[in-house]
């Protein structure tokens, strides 16, 4: 086969071009918003407080009943730096070559998980930023976020889709 002849279809230098042809940028947007969220979690749970920076402040009343009734604040802020930095390796695993050695239908998995996991928490700022309908104090821009995070990781998902189709076709 010489340049510019289409590949075979099924062969792997079919797969080799759709994998090169990804759209990459919304993954590494989402590793970066991961990674934002773990570092927030991180600086939270060094200071053994409830929330995130730059959001609402969350009471002392709610702090308390929240270590007493679920668990340890510094713990639950470590647990979410553990799940963004989770979120990083899952995304960049969409974009890699060591990511392509994961069953297909394993990753889209994972990836659905991760989506209803961030959908779940993006509705939240969605809502309550425009509406307070949750009362939990999310302002209009946090609203805004929660839109981008739900469009970066459908992106994500999206591309890797499509990017690894021809391999399981």
């Amino acid at each position: 086969m010489g340049i510019g002849e289409p590949a075979a279809s099924g062969s792997n230098a079919n797969d080799v071009g759709r994998a090169s042809r990804q759209v990459r940028w919304p993954a590494y947007s989402m590793a970066v918003v991961f990674l934002g969220y773990a570092a927030g979690k991180a600086v939270f749970a060094a200071q053994g407080r409830m929330g995130f920076p730059g959001g609402p402040v969350v009471s002392a009343a709610e702090h308390e009943r929240y270590a007493r009734d679920v668990m340890d604040v510094a713990t639950t802020q470590w647990l979410g730096v553990a799940t963004g930095l989770l979120g990083v390796v899952l995304v960049m695993a969409t974009v890699t070559a060591v990511g392509r050695r994961v069953p297909r239908k394993l990753m889209l998995l994972m990836l659905g998980a991760a989506f209803v996991g961030l959908g779940a928490g993006a509705v939240i700022l969605i809502v309550d930023g425009f509406t307070g309908l949750f009362g939990v104090g999310w302002q209009w821009p946090h609203g805004i976020l929660g839109i981008i995070m739900l469009g970066l990781m459908t992106g994500t998902i999206w591309s890797y889709a499509g990017a690894t189709k021809a391999v399981a076709d």
